[in-house]
């Protein structure tokens, strides 16, 4: 079953450049990897230093394995550095389960 998979990010201003490279970054690997769909970046119309980052996968174990590489963990290592703090994640299933 597919997910999705969406990360809020809190972007300083004055590190907005260089969160932007490392997302692009990240894009550019996570689309190499098995069970990928797609991914997007949008910015808040009304806080413009949040950053909703939307990925969609195969599945959660897809999902999971692209969050657990060594690829990953290393811009994911720069993005925390920028922000100060750990990246928080959150799954959402296409499926209601009763």
């Amino acid at each position: 079953m597919s997910v999705k998979v969406l990360i809020t990010r809190t972007v300083p201003a004055d590190k907005g450049r260089d969160m932007l490279q490392l997302f692009r970054e990240m894009r550019s690997l996570a689309t190499s990897q098995s069970g990928y769909i797609s991914g997007e970046t949008l910015k808040s119309h009304d806080r413009p230093d949040v950053f909703l980052v939307i990925s969609t996968w195969e599945s959660a174990a897809d999902w999971e394995a692209w969050l657990l590489s060594k690829e990953r963990q290393a811009i994911q290592e720069k993005i925390d550095a920028l922000l100060g703090g750990k990246t928080q994640y959150e799954v959402f299933d296409y499926r209601l389960r009763a």
